[in-house]
């Protein structure tokens, strides 16, 4: 007897194990299901709405974790317990009060002098988000590295106020959120810092491989947070001064 679409069910999951290294691939996968609008409702149980293209996009990404050395299995499912069906469709549905919520929160983002947090051991990511930050951003800002408190801005932290954002990394969402696009020299950077970030040739810029030396550099020389934005904002003050006045859009505070 043939099944109505209601029995077959009305969700897509994604189960997935990913393997514990390296860490960029499971920053990855992450990235991937935040990209095609997957919501997590337990720990590596991905949902999406029942549709062919949901279908192919979940098809995909299980072949890419498990060319990766993970597991993943995609299968259709009722929720017959717990969670009735609308308040998984609330899931995902904008939600007026969480958009103005958003925006309301988003204000005293651009004030200054605020505690600014992210993950420990940075790399190229938060150290050139960071040196954005202070540069175009907030002039007198702070950085801590661990776990943020009330009134800290995370960034590039799971969840936070600035962080991955489908295709982008860290530097790419902040351009986009503090609208800094029209500034092409900042968007060559961006360039940069994505490609190694990801570990990807999106861009493929001719300078991205000296950059990412120079970060590597950075990074084994200094063990400590602070110093590495220190030397970093360094480098990338040299480097956004190399290109042409004519495209950048201030000059430094």
């Amino acid at each position: 007897m043939r099944q109505s679409k209601t029995e077959l069910g009305r969700w897509l999951l994604l189960i997935h194990q990913l393997p514990p290294k390296p860490d960029y691939f499971r920053v990855k996968i992450w990235r991937r299901l935040q990209g095609i609008g997957a919501v997590a409702i337990k720990n590596s149980v991905y949902v999406l709405p029942f549709t062919a293209e949901a279908m192919e996009d979940f098809q995909w990404l299980r072949r890419e974790i498990t060319a990766g050395g993970g597991e993943a299995t995609v299968c259709r499912a009722s929720f017959v317990d717990g969670m009735s069906d609308k308040q998984m469709e609330a899931l995902f549905r904008p939600d007026r009060a969480v958009v103005a919520g958003r925006h309301a929160a988003e204000a005293p983002m651009h004030k200054r002098g605020r505690i600014w947090v992210t993950r420990p051991d940075v790399h190229v990511d938060r150290i050139a988000s960071a040196w954005l930050i202070r540069r175009f951003i907030d002039p007198k800002a702070r950085f801590v590295f661990g776990d943020a408190k009330p009134g800290m801005v995370r960034f590039d932290m799971f969840e936070g106020d600035y962080t991955h954002d489908g295709d982008r990394c860290t530097f790419e969402t902040l351009l986009k959120r503090f609208t800094l696009e029209k500034d092409t020299a900042l968007r060559a950077i961006g360039e940069m810092v994505h490609d190694v970030d990801c570990k990807e040739k999106k861009f493929g810029r001719d300078e991205t491989a000296g950059f990412a030396r120079l970060i590597s550099g950075i990074v084994k020389r200094n063990a400590r947070d602070e110093a590495r934005i220190a030397r970093g904002v360094e480098l990338l003050d040299t480097l956004y001064e190399s290109f042409p006045v004519s495209q950048q859009r201030s000059r430094s505070h």
